[in-house]
């Protein structure tokens, strides 16, 4: 009888981090920012507010494309794809990765998004609008489809492995970083790009407040008086590489992924339930070896909605059995950044586990009784992190999240 032999698993590691937000450029900005508790929020001028409820959000301010893209590469793409790029630069610039001497038909380019390239939707609207059909420019048409973010990314740095774009609305960066996770893992690909990229749309704007989920000025998250949550845009790339290729290369390594979880409400397009947000952190841990006593940290999707801050509560009340992990929400200084929130999270995960810091949620006033967890209030919490949760629930049921070990060789 032939034995077979058992496929060795590969241990999957973080070695380079980019962030495009509105809390700044790059991990340290980003990181220090964080911690220090700042406020991204601020009035909204990238598109005329005055029909709407609501006039503040989580808006990226001086970010110049040209100084990441070739004024004429630019020119071309819509903002998604400028934010993606230049945190894939950022993230590949981090990982002092020497691309010109990798095989590139071995990288691979995943990222998440919600609304895309949202903007050429306004723009061939406003076209069609003023100059009929014959305005409508054939560029605007073909960078309009979603997969252009993760194909721009591509083109830029010359990469021939596979590219894919995920969907699933706020969840997306961490389907994008599990299904990278996977990549890895098969042997599909060496290094992974990625992340996920969202920007600021008057369509998504006005879409959460007609459903009246915006809060006036500032995100609330568990707060007894919550008010919904505030919009923003970003980018979050994270690189991923297989750890005995980084630790050869002499790679700095920001943190380890364990595994992922993945489940679907199937209950209702915006209203979350405590199953589907249960088994899907549940799974996560089963997925990864880890027992809920070993979590230090978990960093929630925590949008400062009533309702899903009460669900997600609930949930990780009933997976770690009333124990009182810290328990953060960084929406509450970025704003929510849609297909980029749990991208960056993740990359707040992996920074809280490498400095054993913990960021606070902001703006917390007034404890509820049914949000019974303890969220770090007002202050980031030096603190030892040697496992995090990274929380992201999505409209459609969508849930994934993410298991971030502290690095050990």
């Amino acid at each position: 009888m032939v034995e077979l032999k058992q496929k060795k698993i590969k241990r999957i590691v973080v070695t380079g981090i980019g962030a495009i937000s509105s809390l700044g450029e790059g991990r340290s900005e980003f990181w220090k920012n964080l911690i220090q508790g700042k406020s991204g929020i601020s009035k909204i001028d990238a598109f005329d507010t005055a029909g709407h409820a609501t006039h503040f959000g989580g808006q990226v301010r001086n970010f110049n494309a040209d100084k990441f893209i070739s004024r004429k590469k630019a020119k071309v793409m819509a903002r998604a794809s400028h934010f993606a790029v230049a945190a894939a630069k950022l993230a590949l610039k981090d990982a002092e990765l020497d691309l010109k001497h990798s095989d590139r038909s071995k990288i691979a380019v995943i990222l998440g998004t919600t609304g895309g390239e949202s903007q050429k939707i306004e723009y061939i609207d406003e076209m069609e609008h003023k100059k009929g059909t014959d305005g409508i420019d054939s560029m605007s048409v073909i960078q309009y489809p979603v997969s252009n973010i993760s194909s721009n990314v591509a083109l830029e740095f010359k990469i021939k492995g596979m590219t894919r774009i995920f969907t699933t609305a706020c969840a997306a960066g961490n389907y994008a970083i599990g299904y990278g996770f996977d990549l890895i893992q098969l042997g599909k690909a060496d290094i992974v790009i990625s992340g996920g990229s969202d920007a600021f749309s008057y369509l998504g704007f006005t879409g959460f407040n007609q459903i009246r989920a915006v809060a006036p000025e500032k995100c609330q998250p568990f707060d007894k008086n919550r008010k919904g949550m505030i919009p923003g845009e970003g980018a979050g790339i994270l690189i991923l590489e297989e750890m005995d290729a980084a630790l050869k290369r002499g790679a700095v390594i920001y943190a380890e992924i364990l595994g992922y979880g993945l489940s679907c409400d199937a209950f209702h397009m915006t209203n979350p339930q405590v199953d589907g947000v249960t088994r899907c952190m549940e799974s996560a841990l089963n997925r990864a070896g880890i027992k809920p006593e070993q979590v230090d940290y978990i960093s929630a999707h925590g949008t400062g909605t009533i309702l899903n801050d009460k669900t997600e509560s609930v949930s990780i009340n009933k997976v770690f059995a009333n124990r009182k992990v810290p328990v953060s929400s960084i929406k509450s200084m970025l704003g929510h950044t849609m297909g980029a929130a749990s991208a960056l999270e993740a990359i707040a995960c992996c920074l809280a586990v490498e400095n054993d810091i913990i960021p606070g949620t902001m703006n917390f006033e007034t404890l509820d009784p049914e949000c019974d967890i303890d969220c770090v209030p007002n202050k980031a919490r030096p603190q030892k992190v040697d496992i995090a949760l990274n929380n992201g629930f999505a409209f459609g049921g969508n849930n994934a999240c993410l298991v971030i070990k502290k690095f050990k060789e």
